[in-house]
């Protein structure tokens, strides 16, 4: 059994000016995905600015959606019960697919005011998303989240007030499996000019079927619990859609014709 590090979930305090880990991980996951957007703007006809501010509107669309998503798909009775609740992000509280979909809203709006194929800028953006959720996880980790079920296994760590048995460090695995692995496949791939779509519906199907593995091994939400058959839980349920999708779209990127220089 490994102990729990114990770091501070504050990374820089000031007074009453506290800056998160948290809050940090989101400044690591755009600063990369700015300086590796703008190394292959050009491919699609983007300028190095033009990145600069679709990761703006990407931002607004993660915060929003996120919070959105995390509202409707887990804390819906929280916050029919206090509506101010959801301005509270401090408390915590996002959520990935609520985020995705507003990252794809404001990549439509974008695509149309730049004239781009949607699924050329997906396949852009999605190589430069996994290093965020690495991050985010890893945070997610400092603040002593998303507790993993009990475990014999020599990794097994004591998660802080829940006893002292040890427990999968299921948001290192998901760091793990949504960061780095993530980001390598997608960006080894993206290497070269592929199919319309194909990145795109790579990230969709590896991220569903990595989030969909280590919900066995991740506590489910305590408000929600399992809720079908005693061991789905909601995470597992909205991988399923992206998993499709995925499959989806990487058959219709197979009638995509081949790009010879550039991924537009």
């Amino acid at each position: 059994m490994l102990p729990y590090p114990d770091i501070d979930p504050v990374a820089i305090s000031l007074g009453p000016f506290q800056v998160h880990w948290y809050g940090l991980m989101y400044v690591v996951g755009f600063v990369a995905a700015w300086f590796l957007g703008r190394r292959r703007a050009q491919r699609i006809g983007l300028t190095r600015d033009d990145v600069g501010d679709l990761l703006f509107y990407a931002a607004i669309g993660v915060v929003v959606g996120g919070r959105l998503g995390y509202a409707l798909f887990y804390g819906l009775s929280q916050w029919l019960a206090d509506p101010l609740w959801i301005f509270r992000v401090w408390d915590g509280g996002m959520s990935f697919h609520g985020g995705l979909i507003g990252v794809l809203l404001a990549a439509l709006w974008f695509a149309r005011k730049k004239r781009l194929a949607f699924f050329t800028l997906t396949d852009f953006v999605a190589p430069l998303v996994p290093i965020g959720l690495g991050a985010g996880r890893i945070g997610n980790f400092i603040n002593h989240e998303l507790p993993g079920r009990l475990t014999e296994l020599p990794w097994g760590m004591p998660f802080p007030g829940m006893g002292p048995a040890p427990r999968h460090p299921s948001s290192l695995y998901e760091a793990l499996l949504e960061g780095v692995v993530l980001f390598a496949v997608l960006w080894w791939v993206s290497a070269v000019p592929r199919r319309r779509g194909l990145v795109s519906g790579l990230f969709l199907l590896l991220y569903g079927v990595f989030r969909f593995l280590v919900e066995f091994v991740r506590l489910p939400d305590p408000h929600l619990g399992f809720i079908a058959l005693g061991w789905v839980t909601m995470g597992m349920l909205l991988t399923l859609p992206m998993i499709a999708a995925g499959l989806a779209l990487i058959a219709w990127s197979r009638r995509q014709p081949i790009p010879t220089s550039s991924g537009a």
